[in-house]
């Protein structure tokens, strides 16, 4: 049984709930990342959800699906732009259901599968358990945008681990997508989860760390945070310039937001 599709779809219906609760006006609402609407967020969300689950289905149903996207890319369209053509129009409360009937026919796949059985993806191929971790942590970085614009406190889950484990393996993938030497030492990190627990990796060392909290630390990894509008303590040089550069996802380097640019909206 592969446990984080269920972390997966406790994540979206987390999300979900928060959405199917909002009054419509707030679906046009400009959003803090990118200026994508809440229709983008969510349709950003189910068709990389498609994507995921055409990954099942072998190489040469993902290359397809790829190749219509990287043909619209080089015809002019920006990924958003992409995104409503391939959803036909599909927006507001009939987006939201889409998604929300998919997303759960994905999880449900995902769940039977060995955690360990490699599929193909845009880059290199991938285990489905990072695939669906990288589903959940989609989820929960581009919710943040909506959770902001609404004023709301996420209610944070353990399950988050997931996010927070993607964010420490891909130490050395920041610097090589930045094109930097990757350092030899891997700082420690020590977390606080959202229950109270402490979550470690790495090596103890008092010189290279980065101390907090599983929600601040998975803000700063997926950038909807900068740094410095957290309660990480960072410690050593090496700790300093990863947590300023970190980026869990995918894709040429993307640049943190600025300081104060992500907030929540009251």
């Amino acid at each position: 049984m592969l446990t984080q599709a269920d972390d997966f779809r406790d994540e979206c219906d987390a999300l979900y709930a928060v959405l199917d609760a909002a009054p419509v006006a707030a679906w046009t609402k400009v959003t803090q990342f990118k200026g994508w609407t809440f229709d983008d967020v969510i349709g950003h969300l189910h068709m990389f959800d498609v994507a995921a689950s055409i990954a099942l289905d072998g190489r040469e149903a993902l290359a397809g699906f790829f190749g219509q996207l990287m043909a619209g890319r080089a015809a002019g369209q920006t990924l958003t732009q992409f995104t409503r053509h391939w959803l036909g129009g599909c927006q507001g409360r009939d987006l939201l259901g889409r998604w929300r009937d998919y997303y759960g026919v994905l999880a449900g796949r995902y769940l039977q599968l060995d955690p360990s059985l490699r599929v193909a993806w845009a880059g290199p191929d991938m285990s489905t358990r990072s695939l669906i971790s990288a589903r959940q942590m989609e989820a929960w970085a581009h919710g943040q945008a909506v959770f902001d614009a609404l004023g709301f406190e996420r209610d944070e889950r353990d399950r988050i681990r997931n996010i927070a484990i993607m964010g420490v393996n891909t130490f050395g993938w920041t610097f090589v997508n930045h094109r930097r030497e990757v350092p030899p030492v891997k700082p420690h990190v020590r977390l606080t989860s959202p229950s109270g627990d402490v979550w470690e990796w790495n090596d103890p060392n008092e010189s290279e760390r980065v101390d907090g909290t599983a929600v601040d630390f998975c803000r700063v990894v997926t950038q909807t945070r900068n740094v410095a509008d957290t309660g990480l303590r960072v410690t050593g040089e090496t700790a300093r310039t990863w947590m300023s550069l970190a980026q869990c996802f995918a894709g040429p380097p993307e640049s943190p937001p600025p300081p104060g640019a992500r907030f929540l909206q009251r």
